[in-house]
Order: structure tokens, then sequence, then C-alpha cells
């Protein structure tokens, strides 16, 4: 039978580790059993020990000092090399049964989730389509305080659509750290971001003067930087990534506040729901109903 999995995905500080950790706290109050991966090589000051390490097979200092690469080519490397040695995965997952969820904590380069073949090839060796026959779910996180920046959040959604295409896996989008934002949108207004409408860059202030493409521009002059960002060429492009996602009509998001328990049990219930975690379990009779009965004479 199939074991279960759900792969923690996103950028940088959008709350992974923290959202394993409510996820791990959240199993244990429902007497569910978990099974913790990190594959994080430069993770530090992690709230649980995970189960299974990357670190104890290799770690992003030891790459960077050992092949002189940086940060990224460091992450990289330390991911070919977990491709090499698959046994290190598989040792540990095998015995595992079905009724555990195995939750990986993945690093949070994006480079990883977009466009680098690496992730990809893990996955056909961890799903179904491989020896370890897990039913995977991917559920990429972003920062809720997203979307007080709206080409912010629109680029960090385009990024969430590439890596629901890249992946090929089911896949939730979680909107984290919503209780930093709530005082901040209300309610409709937050509907907007949970589904995205690409109108919301059309109701960006359009009273700056749009940049005059014919003047160059000093990169080192922080004013005239800022009039790039800030410029017609850059909110053209935001209305095209806008209209893009709007197009695919492929991401909305769910909400995610990792101090309220229910927020938290029901990102898992749309997680069991994509693995069909309930639909693999064997029916049991309630305690209230279970009698016994002695034979008549």
């Amino acid at each position: 039978m199939s074991k279960f999995g759900l792969l923690v995905m996103g950028p940088a500080g959008a709350g992974k580790t923290t959202f394993c950790t409510a996820l791990i706290q959240h199993l244990q109050h429902s007497h569910r059993s978990c099974f913790y991966v990190n594959l994080d090589p430069a993770a530090t000051d992690l709230a649980y020990t995970p189960d299974l390490d990357i670190r104890d097979l290799i770690t992003l200092e030891d790459a960077m000092e050992e092949m002189g690469y940086g940060p990224n080519g460091g992450l990289i490397f330390c991911f070919e090399f977990l491709l090499q040695n698959l046994d290190f995965l598989s040792n540990a997952i095998e015995t595992l049964t079905e009724e555990f969820l195995i939750i990986f904590d993945l690093p949070g380069q994006i480079e990883l989730y977009t466009h680098i073949p690496l992730l990809p090839e893990l996955i056909k060796y961890l799903s179904r389509m491989g020896p370890l026959n897990i039913s995977l779910c991917a559920a990429y996180l972003l920062e809720a305080t997203f979307v007080v920046d709206k080409a912010k959040f629109f680029a960090g959604t385009l990024s969430a659509m590439s890596a629901m295409v890249n992946m090929e896996l089911p896949h939730i989008n979680i909107l984290s750290k919503m209780d930093l934002v709530q005082s901040q949108v209300n309610k409709k207004e937050l509907r907007r971001f949970t589904d995205p409408d690409s109108r919301l860059i059309e109701d960006e202030d359009t009273g700056r003067n749009a940049l005059d493409n014919s003047v160059e521009v000093d990169v080192h002059n922080p004013a005239e930087v800022d009039n790039i960002m800030t410029g017609g060429s850059f909110k053209a492009l935001n209305r095209a990534v806008a209209r893009l996602i709007d197009d695919f009509s492929m991401v909305s998001f769910l909400q995610l506040d990792v101090n309220d328990e229910d927020s938290v049990g029901a990102i898992l219930s749309y997680v069991d729901d994509a693995i069909q975690y309930h639909e693999a379990q064997e029916p049991r009779e309630p305690k209230e109903f279970e009698q016994d009965f002695e034979p008549e004479s």
C-alpha cells in the first residue's frame, strides 16, 4: 500500500519550518503518527529533532568549504549528492506504515521549485512512480505580508504557479503568518488575494509619472532605481504577470495562522484530501458500539 507524504515548499522566511512544527503538534494531539524529514542542509534551530536529517549526510557548510561554492551552488551540490545516495532516504522510509504522514521540510531557495530539475527527479523516486510509492502532496507557502505590496504578491504567486507546473503533484498554496496582516487587510479585500484578482494591480496608485525609457538610469543612484521600480515599465510588467496568472487560473490560497490549531487542522484536512489519506484507512467500529455478545445456548 502507499505511504503518505507532504512536501513543504516556499521562499526563505515563509514559515515552512514553523508550519511543520505546528503540523507535528496537531498530529500528536490527534493521535496520528508522523515522520519528520529535514531536507534543508543549512537548517538551524529546529523545534523538533528530525526523524531523518539531510545534515547527517551532508551540510551546506561542508559543501561550500570543500567545493568552494557559494550558498546557492552549495545547496544544489547537496541535492545532487542526495540524489546519488537515495538509499539514505529509502532505508529510513521503507519500514514506515501507511499510518505515518511523512513531512519533508525543504529549503527556501525557490530555484529548486521553479526551473532546476533536481527536485522533480527526487519526487519521481519518492512518489507512486518510484520505489518508495509515497502518495505525495506539495504545499507552497507564501508570506501573507506580501499582500501589502501587490507587485511582490503577484511575483510570489507566479513562483507558486511555476512550482505547481514543475512538480506535477497535487498541490495546495498557503498564505502563512496570517496573524501579521489581519489587522491591516479586511476580509473582503483579503478574498481578492486568496483567489488572486488581476485587477488588484489596476487599483495601484497611478499618480506617479511613467519612466521615460529613453533616459539612462544610474543604477548606483537609489532615487533613480526607485523610479524604475515604480515607473510605467515596471507597472506594465506587473500587469502582464497578473494577467498571466489570471489566464491560467491555477492558483488560490488557503489561510494559515500557526497559533490557531483550527487553522492548522483545516490545512491538514486539505492535505488529507489531496493524498487520499482517509480513503486508504480501514473502517473501524466506533467504541460505543463495540459490545461482546455471548452466543445463545
